[in-house]
């Protein structure tokens, strides 16, 4: 008999390749081989598929059947291919239009009873048929419209492998079954806090208006109930909506980690916040078979959150390293190489020592300088380098809440108008590079003839450089953050007065 054909989508990371599943059937003794670099889930498909088909009406062929994943030297992991086999099976043994089954993705996983069940990644992998030229893929009910979010792509829902093989021309009484659908997004938290509810940290809302219109990294260090907490849980609140492009991204980190996108892309800028116990793969990826994005990739457009910094293994902490400078987190394996987007912000909280008190006015530490010293010395100084804006912050005191009661007090949506504003500044300025957030720019460009700033404008920031207060990589940081100061304030250009108020910021703590 003639061999059938289809296609799937193998992911690796966000990306993805299009797999062509061939069938056939033959003559031998009954048994299923499924060939071409399987992993141990995908290799459990021939008892699923099989299963499957013979409870959905449609069985298959008791002969020997031998399925192929061509390219075979592409590793290929979890049960999304199940529908793919068992259509291109279906074909072979001619149940169903061979020729409808070789123009169509089919992507998901089969139940025993025949169903269809909703697969992670179904977002990233339309996406990546789209871009090899595909014009229509078929995916479970529940994953149908998360996969419509892609443009210009046919999207089939079926609900089970029945109303797949009738779809393709299978001479199948229709049954209806119940779909299996993914749960509704549920509502993110942080959209309902308001930068109006912190009361007499002035200074540390100012360092987060900076760091929301530069996409700065901050590191928080102050005593328990200074607030740190909540001013890093309304730091998305700040930043203005994802654009299409990024939306599809974050959209698609969450799919490919088994979380719901729903109807719509994700508009808003992620907010991760992982717990100090959490390990590298968790924090950066990995995984063993299917590599998944780990929390600082899910993070990508929006803001991670590390409280409690210092309890975080050093380890697992410097592995931001890398990603904090290029954006980009790569995972090795011994047969293939995952990458993921990495371009979040990055807000560390941590105490001033073990006790929490040290520096604290109303309360005395207990930690002798021995301890304290060990316990901020878990945040390495390379790791502290990349850190744009280092700040202090005390506990409000009771004048200070008074003061903060009768005064108006910034929301965060005015907050988000004045962040946008300084952001079309820094557009504006940098639309002939490939930056567009001031954190990005490279000190080269910013030191550049036409660009650079007067002697008397740098004058505190040279001294620091000199006295060895300041590295390089810090001396750039300063003066990006001196840019978007004076973004904020709607300057041309920083003065010093912004370089002033840029070195504070990366000096308070």
């Amino acid at each position: 008999m003639p061999v059938a054909r289809t296609s799937a989508i193998a992911l690796l990371g966000l990306a993805g390749s299009l797999v062509e599943v061939e069938a056939d059937i033959s003559s031998n003794l009954p048994s299923f081989v499924l060939i071409g670099l399987p992993d141990a889930a995908l290799g459990e498909a021939r008892d699923r598929v099989r299963a499957a088909a013979t409870n959905s009406g449609c069985a298959l062929p008791n002969r020997k059947l031998t399925v192929n994943l061509s390219p075979a030297s592409l590793p290929k992991h979890g049960s999304g291919f199940d529908l793919a086999i068992a259509m291109a099976v279906l074909a072979a043994a001619g149940d169903v239009s061979a020729e409808s089954v070789a123009g169509v993705v089919h992507l998901g996983e089969l139940g025993l009873d025949g169903r269809l069940r909703p697969t992670s990644g179904v977002l990233p992998a339309v996406l990546a048929a789209a871009r090899s030229g595909a014009a229509t893929v078929m995916v479970p009910t529940g994953n149908a419209d998360e996969a419509s979010l892609v443009p210009g792509i046919r999207v089939v829902g079926v609900a089970s492998l029945r109303d797949a093989a009738i779809w393709h021309g299978g001479e199948f009484t229709p049954v209806p079954v119940e779909p299996i659908l993914v749960p509704v997004p549920a509502a993110r938290i942080d959209e309902q806090l308001d930068l109006a509810d912190i009361v007499g940290n002035d200074e540390a809302i100012e360092a987060m208006l900076v760091a929301a219109a530069g996409g700065h990294h901050a590191f928080l260090l102050g005593p328990p109930g200074a607030g740190k907490t909540m001013l890093a849980a309304r730091l998305p609140g700040l930043l203005p909506d994802l654009d299409a492009e990024q939306a599809l991204e974050a959209s698609s980190l969450r799919s490919l980690s088994g979380l719901p996108v729903g109807a719509s892309l994700v508009t808003r800028p992620p907010f991760e916040s992982p717990h100090h116990t959490a390990s590298a793969a968790s924090l950066v990826g990995g995984g063993s078979g299917v590599i998944r994005p780990g929390a600082a990739a899910r993070a990508s457009h929006g803001v991670l959150f590390l409280d409690e910094a210092p309890e975080f293994s050093p380890a697992v902490l410097d592995a931001l390293r890398q990603p904090l400078e290029s954006g980009v987190i790569t995972i090795h394996r011994a047969n293939a190489i995952a990458h993921f987007p990495a371009r979040f912000q990055l807000v560390l909280a941590a105490n001033p020592c073990p006790c929490g008190q040290y520096g604290a006015q109303d309360s005395e530490c207990v930690c002798p300088p021995m301890s304290r010293r060990r316990y901020l010395a878990r945040l390495s100084g390379p790791l502290l380098d990349r850190i744009d804006i280092q700040l202090r912050i005390a506990r409000v005191t009771a004048a200070r809440l008074r003061l903060g009661d009768e005064g108006s007090r910034l929301s965060s949506a005015e907050a988000r108008q004045r962040v946008g504003r300084a952001r079309e500044l820094a557009y504006a300025r940098l639309r002939e590079t490939p930056w567009r957030l001031n954190s990005e720019v490279s000190g080269a460009w910013l030191r550049a003839p036409g660009r650079r700033l007067p002697p008397a404008t740098t004058a505190a920031i040279d001294r620091a450089l000199e006295r060895g207060g300041l590295t390089m990589r810090g001396y750039d940081r300063v003066l990006r953050l001196g840019w978007t100061i004076a973004d904020l304030d709607g300057a041309e250009r920083p003065g010093a007065d912004h370089i002033g108020r840029a070195l504070y910021l990366r000096r308070a703590a």
